[in-house]
């Protein structure tokens, strides 16, 4: 069950908002960080947390049948890390473009898990509301990728913190979720039993 693999790993969740945290302070405390260098930051971090994405896809794929999601978003933070760091040379606005559809697909990816968790879990909607901010973050910047470097560089540090602060708050949460796993099981076990 995904439940117990978040249960397991919770720490991975917490790991992944510190550091997307951690881009958006940096992002607020350098304000005149070219465009160019944030995308790159970006393309580090987003490198890093697929990385983490598929060592979790892949630590619970024999208990959960859903592990695929993981791995889905996971490949594509990679993809995303590994092609921008290839293609530096590429104009900040196709960058851009690759940062919102990153973030569109991660996100809803994340909705679709916290669908399929919600009978497992309590607390499911925060990982909703991460994929949902998510998704806006990758809809303004479809909208506009040729605004300014600095509303786009407050747009990116405000993603960045508000999903870091969903999983961290998630990855708390996680903590519990075998426990509660559990406890169901010994309900339905008792209801069943003569």
């Amino acid at each position: 069950m995904l439940a117990k693999l978040l249960s397991q790993y919770w720490w991975v969740l917490l790991l992944r908002g510190v550091l997307a945290i951690a881009f958006g302070v940096v992002a607020y405390a350098w304000p005149g960080m070219t465009l160019a260098t944030l995308v790159m930051f970006f393309a580090a971090f987003v490198l890093v947390d697929g990385v983490f994405d598929v060592f979790h896809a892949f630590s619970g794929r024999k208990e959960n049948e859903n592990w695929w999601v993981l791995l889905l978003e996971g490949l594509l933070g990679i993809a995303f890390g590994v092609i921008t760091w290839m293609r530096p040379g590429v104009t900040v606005v196709v960058l851009l473009l690759f940062i919102a559809f990153w973030a569109m697909a991660t996100g809803i990816l994340r909705i679709i898990m916290a669908i399929r968790l919600r009978k497992e879990i309590e607390g499911e909607w925060w990982l909703i509301l991460s994929g949902l901010a998510s998704v806006l973050f990758g809809v303004i910047v479809m909208a506009r990728p040729g605004a300014g470097a600095m509303a786009m560089l407050w747009v990116i540090a405000a993603w960045a913190i508000l999903v870091g602060i969903f999983l961290v708050i998630l990855s708390f949460q996680a903590r519990g979720f075998a426990k509660k796993v559990d406890e169901i099981k010994d309900e339905v076990k008792d209801a069943v039993a003569p």
